[in-house]
């Protein structure tokens, strides 16, 4: 369980596809306080440790993604030299300062537009059909595991479009501070939105 602060930008250093595809990910993160097995939120994306060590580029880990992940995130395109929002799991006690965010990823967005609106900037993104019922305005919601308050929503019958406000400090601390339109970005609805939907799913049939 995460709650969408960033707390580090890690560096994809290497990728090996062996049954699953493994990322190694520089760190800042001292990971001889990290426990293998422990889960890490990348780009959104929860991910468990299954190597770890300090060398020559610093601290680093490493993680397995199954081939479902690699469908249906963004982390299909990651290569050598990619940042990547990082977050450690929360611990009992933690201030809780986003909101609750899984790493399960529900789909993937694009960049469409970006706008500068006083020091920040409105990034407006778009993504499938299907995510449409979980985004509303003024509810939560996690790109590239940042937590983020949705502005607006608007719908045709093959997308759904939505923008968010990027203070200066979001921009610095996540890579959202070198984001360019056309970019692909990791979404995670509100959880609340999630099991909210089940519910009334099972409800009605």
């Amino acid at each position: 369980m995460f709650t969408g602060i960033i707390t580090d930008i890690g560096t994809v250093s290497a990728l090996e596809q062996l049954g699953d595809l493994r990322v190694t990910i520089t760190t800042a993160y001292d990971t001889a306080a990290v426990e293998m097995g422990a889960s890490i939120a990348c780009a959104g994306v929860c991910l468990t440790v299954v190597d770890k060590g300090h060398d020559a580029r610093g601290h680093w880990f490493a993680a397995d993604i199954s081939g479902e992940s690699v469908r249906c995130t963004t982390a299909g395109g990651w290569g050598v030299g990619t940042r990547l929002n990082l977050e450690r799991a929360l611990k009992v006690g933690d201030e809780l300062g986003g909101h609750i965010v899984s790493g399960h990823v529900d789909g993937v967005g694009t960049i469409s537009r970006l706008e500068d609106a006083g020091d920040s900037k409105t990034f407006t993104f778009t993504a499938g059909r299907d995510l449409a019922p979980y985004i509303s305005p003024k509810g939560s919601i996690t790109l590239n595991g940042v937590s983020l308050t949705v502005n607006s929503v608007s719908d045709t019958p093959e997308t759904v479009t939505f923008s968010v406000n990027i203070i200066p400090h979001t921009a610095h601390w996540t890579t959202f501070g070198a984001a360019a339109v056309g970019d692909s970005i990791n979404i995670e609805i509100d959880i609340l939105a999630r099991y909210l939907s089940r519910m009334k799913s099972v409800v009605s049939a």
